[in-house]
């Protein structure tokens, strides 16, 4: 009986490590939709209607908003530094190329930007238990997400304003002033994402570079 024992213990060590059913799960592709929402609270008008789809594939991120008077995509690699902005508002077509530089200079409002998790406050969000966090930017503007740790994407750099998040935000609002900008997932998808959503279109768009968007104030 003794020698059965050591054997069975023995074997056991050879076994394959077996990670709990809640342990996180890593991803390199990912697609996410959220409903998207605009209040603003001095009017009391609500922008209503939109999506906003995420596409992650290895280092390269489409984010897209769609509504009926406009939409807005962001196509970035996260390899190279580089990206685009296409924008469509009332017919017109503009492509804004940015540079690494561009990028940084872009999103430097979210730079050191840290998140307090409140663990006492959850919610359960297309399946995924979430925790409350709340951070805010260098211009004083508040957001407020409740995220996941049982879903990660190996590509941290998709999404800036939560790049030092532990974890995926699922639902989260952003505050300024009165008004406020709210996103709440209504699609999770592990499929793989075709290679042609991150496609730079060579014609139909006005090009022009990140310097001249700003002083059209169309590259935020």
């Amino acid at each position: 009986m003794k020698v059965l024992t050591l054997i069975a213990a023995a074997g056991a060590l050879f076994l394959p490590h077996m990670e709990p059913e809640t342990a996180q799960k890593k991803v390199s592709e990912l697609t996410l939709v959220y409903d998207y929402s605009v209040v603003n609270g001095k009017t009391s008008s609500v922008s209503e209607n939109a999506t906003h789809t995420v596409y992650i594939k290895g280092n390269k991120s489409r984010s897209e908003i769609v509504s009926p008077i406009f939409s807005s995509t962001v196509i970035f690699d996260a390899s190279t530094g580089f990206g685009v902005i296409l924008k469509e508002v009332s017919g017109q077509k503009l492509l804004i190329r940015l540079n690494p530089d561009n990028w940084k200079e872009r999103n430097r409002l979210y730079d050191g930007m840290v998140f307090k998790t409140t663990t006492s406050e959850t919610k359960e969000i297309a399946g995924y238990k979430c925790q409350k966090a709340t951070a805010t930017t260098h211009s004083g503007s508040t957001i407020t997400v409740f995220y996941t740790k049982d879903l990660l994407t190996e590509n941290k750099e998709y999404d800036p304003p939560f790049r030092n998040l532990e974890g995926l935000p699922l639902e989260y609002e952003l505050a300024s002033g009165e008004v406020k900008i709210s996103y709440r997932v209504s699609r999770i998808s592990l499929n793989p994402v075709p290679v042609s959503k991150f496609d730079i279109p060579k014609s139909g768009y006005r090009e022009m570079n990140y310097e001249e968007s700003k002083k059209m104030k169309i590259g935020g």
